[in-house]
């Protein structure tokens, strides 16, 4: 009898998959220049994930953005820039273009990637994740605009969102990334 008790928890071990939380490690994305990241290459790792714009007035948060990427990546936090045309069409240049204006305006040396959608109809399958607590488990945040921060920990889980207008180092933004690093 004990034989079969322990061979059927044995056999619903291997029927019943592990759970895991939603996470963003099953999108890859496509780099500023065109290569494939997977962003399973995160793991470990504080992430914060912001849309990005060349012509918006909060366009001068690339400098913070890259100061403190700087300042927290060997503390093992990320920043992960997504170029979006979302908002009064703010970012109409080529993935090329763009690339050479962060570089050469803010010295930009996070993570880029190509430009995507961030909301409606053609909405980027990770932005859906982000945006979409029926998917990503924690957070309900449509993107309001430009410059949107979302945090995520280092089991790649979204645990909050940032409106546009918090700078990455407005107080609570470094306090919930200094929690995140120490755990």
């Amino acid at each position: 009898m004990k034989a079969i008790a322990v061979l059927c928890i044995g056999l619903m071990s291997f029927i019943l998959p592990s759970v895991t939380s939603p996470n963003i490690y099953q999108f890859t994305m496509n780099s500023i220049e065109g290569k494939p990241v997977p962003l399973a290459q995160y793991k470990g790792k504080v992430v914060i994930i912001v849309n990005t714009a060349s012509k918006c007035g909060l366009t001068p948060q690339y400098a913070d953005l890259e100061k403190f990427y700087k300042e927290y990546k060997g503390k093992g936090v990320v920043v992960l820039g997504f170029p979006a045309n979302n908002f009064m069409k703010q970012e109409p240049g080529s993935n090329e273009e763009i690339k050479g204006f962060c570089e050469k305006n803010y010295g930009v040396t996070f993570d880029m990637f190509e430009k995507i959608e961030v909301k409606g109809k053609e909405i980027h399958p990770l932005y859906a994740f982000l945006t979409q607590k029926s998917q990503n488990g924690a957070v309900e945040s449509e993107v309001s605009w430009n410059f949107q921060k979302f945090v995520i920990n280092k089991k790649g889980e979204v645990v909050a969102s940032f409106s546009p207008r918090a700078g990455i180092y407005d107080a609570e933004v470094v306090e919930l990334v200094n929690k995140l690093v120490a755990e």
